[in-house]
């Protein structure tokens, strides 16, 4: 299974990180991980296409707000909250306050 490259949170810019929330699919993905912490990428698919959902989890580790890391024949995704906070303090909360 490949590793996942993943960007410096000092490399992160406030337009990926808006960019990525834009979509309704990679925000309730966002949502649901500040909710749970970590889950696997079939947990958080909604059914829907794989194709689809690699686009929506590689959206989101580039935009550097998901860490995703091999676990056997699965994918684990976790917020990178403390680092994203770090970044922009109180930016993420505010955003997932504002959509309920």
């Amino acid at each position: 299974m490949r590793a996942y490259k993943h960007p410096a949170i000092e490399d992160v810019r406030p337009e990926d990180f808006f960019h990525a929330l834009s979509d309704p699919v990679r925000l309730a993905i966002v949502r649901q991980l500040a909710r749970e912490g970590e889950a696997s990428c079939a947990a958080l698919d909604g059914g829907r296409p794989k194709s689809s959902m690699s686009h929506h989890f590689r959206v989101l580790r580039e935009a550097g707000l998901v860490q995703t890391r091999p676990a056997g024949v699965t994918h684990m995704n976790t917020l990178r909250r403390d680092e994203l906070d770090r970044r922009f303090p109180g930016l993420l909360d505010a955003v997932l306050a504002a959509i309920g």
